[in-house]
């Protein structure tokens, strides 16, 4: 293995030997190898790394963009909405009007179908399933009176949305991902056949990990559903609505809510968004979509929990970003600095593992994260041997509920919060660590 270094990221040339497909090595071939990728894993151990990839948090760079959101309201602004009201005082329980329109745009649906609520969607969601435990949906029998509990988790998927719903001791049920979607086939014949499934979590653009983006004829399909349960409901977790990395290659993605409404389902969807990967994670607001029969549902249990949310913060919001371009504007620059990031890891993996037989990785256009399969019974080792050399990758396994891939084989690769320099490092010293378990895997008999 012959290594250069090149401004910003290091370049690793294989060897002729190991441009062969590992499967295709002879033992003494693959033990040959083994020797010299040990060698360069004690390399890499020794110069101490300590880098965090594990969550796909924006970098500082992109927080720093936006400093000057603070100046948007001091103590001479006009603390007053476009309809008169004091965003100082009590409250406007589903949010300001112009804040609705701004999250609406953001959703594509109108603004009356919104309700704006607090710093993040992640809360939106646990209150949604929370709620639907303890008093039901719409009048159906709360989900605590029933002896089943069964939610749909497309795989591999995000790793919060498993969290809530084994906090709940609901039964969390594996749908394959393919490209277009969640398997369409499976998803109709279970929610049909099943009436103690009573959702389905989703991340429909640029899906968490992979990248993928739900097709036009999977959207239709899920507002076609016919459940047996007359409370199942798709959690439509559009996070990443306006997050592309490319100006000329953007994913689109066909507005649910309306597509419900004329297949006669019209309450079947609750849709979230924020902009917490907008201006800053943790102190953006966020937001709920859906029918107005379950909006006025969900304003029942509000008024109880909340007199309003920080309608000063979306005031803010507002004032900021003026409308929905100001918003697309914002995120072109995001995408200027997250696409360098996303291409680099891109070149290396294809560049160092293209062809060997040992991994496949998704090429997103949009999102914040890369999914990466290695050869089955690879993945735990792969994380183990990147901590032990000090860079940090989300968990093995984190992408399917309870933590369990059946496969041991995806792992999230998370580029945007590292430097690039670091990242350049981290992304060596991750092939370097699929190669060398996979080289193991091999030698073991797999």
């Amino acid at each position: 293995m012959i290594v250069y270094d090149y401004p910003m990221i290091q370049i690793i040339r294989q060897t002729e030997e190991e441009m062969k497909a590992y499967q295709e090595l002879s033992k003494e071939e693959l033990l040959s190898l083994k020797a010299e990728l040990d060698k360069a894993y004690e390399a890499e151990k020794a110069k101490g790394l300590k880098l965090d990839m594990s969550r796909g948090k924006p970098a500082v760079s992109q927080l720093d963009m936006a400093m000057d959101f603070m100046d948007t309201l001091n103590s001479e602004s006009s603390m007053k909405t476009e309809d008169g009201v004091d965003v100082r005082n009590y409250g406007v329980l589903e949010g300001i009007p112009e804040a609705r329109k701004l999250l609406g745009d953001m959703m594509g649906v109108p603004a009356d179908h919104v309700i704006v609520c607090g710093n993040g969607s992640l809360a939106i969601m646990f209150d949604t399933v929370s709620r639907s435990v303890t008093h039901g949906v719409n009048g159906c029998t709360p989900w605590c009176r029933l002896d089943k509990v069964k939610f749909l988790c497309p795989v591999p998927g995000y790793d919060r949305h498993f969290a809530i719903t084994q906090y709940f001791g609901i039964e969390m049920v594996n749908v394959p991902m393919t490209p277009q979607g969640p398997d369409m086939d499976l998803v109709e014949k279970l929610v049909s056949e099943d009436e103690s499934i009573k959702g389905i979590w989703c991340v429909p653009k640029y899906s968490n990990p992979q990248g993928y983006t739900y097709s036009e004829e999977t959207v239709r399909r899920f507002a076609a559903l016919k459940p047996a349960a007359k409370d199942f409901r798709i959690y439509w977790d559009n996070a990443y609505v306006m997050h592309h990395l490319y100006d000329d290659r953007q994913d689109e993605l066909p507005e649910i809510l309306s597509l419900c409404e004329e297949a006669g389902n019209p309450d079947m969807v609750f849709e979230f968004c924020s902009t917490s990967k907008v201006i800053f994670a943790g102190a953006g607001i966020s937001a709920i979509a859906s029918s107005k029969a379950n909006l006025e549902e969900i304003k029942k249990s509000m008024s109880i929990m909340t007199i309003g949310y920080d309608k000063i913060n979306q005031l803010r919001h507002v004032r900021y970003f003026k409308d929905i371009n100001g918003i697309a504007l914002h995120m072109k620059k995001h995408a200027e600095q997250m696409r360098h990031k996303f291409e680099a890891v891109l070149d290396v993996l294809d560049r160092e593992l293209s062809g060997l037989g040992i991994g496949e990785w998704t090429k997103p256009n949009g999102g914040y994260f890369i999914s990466f399969d290695a050869m089955e019974g690879c993945a735990k080792a792969i994380v183990a041997k990147c901590k032990e050399a000090g860079v940090i990758l989300t968990g093995a396994g984190a992408a399917f509920p309870y933590g369990k891939d059946p496969k041991d084989s995806n792992i999230r690769i998370a580029p945007t919060y590292p430097a690039l320099e670091e990242l350049a490092m981290a992304v060596d010293l991750f092939v370097l660590c699929v190669k060398l378990v996979s080289v193991e895997k091999l030698l073991a008999g797999g």
